[in-house]
């Protein structure tokens, strides 16, 4: 696979993981850039500074902690989408290295920043039916499940970028097949109303 594609794979990889949290994805970027593990574009080397990674590591450890405060974590997907979006498209450009501009921003904005919005969008949307049904005490189960994915996915796309696309795969896959079901639900259910 050329470098190019596998950047790209990397910033797709990164982007659906700040679709699960903001800054935690950030944090992990952050820190593999300040240890040199991680080389990013020259326009995104401040990703790397001392000051970045304390500022992240504040606000993924606050974003983290708010997420299992009940009605807090429904106002905080209101404010995380949008900011997923913006996440996803700079963690995806700063990897994407050798990327010629017009490649590197398409690639960004389009796939980057709109996997991290859908991501973010499909948890928003299942945190607000697990609210309904129970009325917020199950939603500390999807605050963990999605801490693990904003955790996971970022070191697995560090150590091996196509298992990482692969398990993002495999989770829109999933996740579009239970949208799916429950929007059928849905219609079938209003029309027997």
């Amino acid at each position: 696979m050329s470098t190019l594609a596998l950047s790209i794979v990397l910033g797709v990889a990164l982007a659906v993981a700040t679709g699960f949290r903001v800054f935690l994805p950030m944090l992990i970027v952050s820190g593999a850039a300040y240890t040199g593990h991680l080389h990013l574009d020259d326009g995104f080397a401040w990703l790397g500074t001392p000051s970045v990674l304390i500022m992240l590591s504040v606000a993924a450890l606050a974003e983290v902690l708010a997420y299992y405060i009940p009605v807090v974590d429904n106002l905080l997907d209101t404010l995380a989408t949008p900011a997923a979006f913006v996440a996803g498209t700079i963690v995806s450009s700063a990897v994407m290295i050798d990327a010629p501009p017009r490649v590197k921003w398409t690639a960004a904005v389009i796939a980057g920043g709109g996997v991290a919005g859908f991501t973010q969008g499909l948890t928003a949307v299942l945190r607000a039916h697990s609210t309904v049904l129970t009325g917020g005490l199950g939603n500390s189960v999807i605050a963990t499940a999605e801490l693990a994915g904003a955790v996971l996915i970022p070191f697995l796309a560090l150590a091996a970028p196509l298992a990482a696309i692969a398990l993002v795969v495999l989770f829109l896959l999933v996740a579009i097949r239970l949208l799916r079901r429950r929007f059928r639900g849905d219609k079938s259910s209003t029309g027997l109303t």
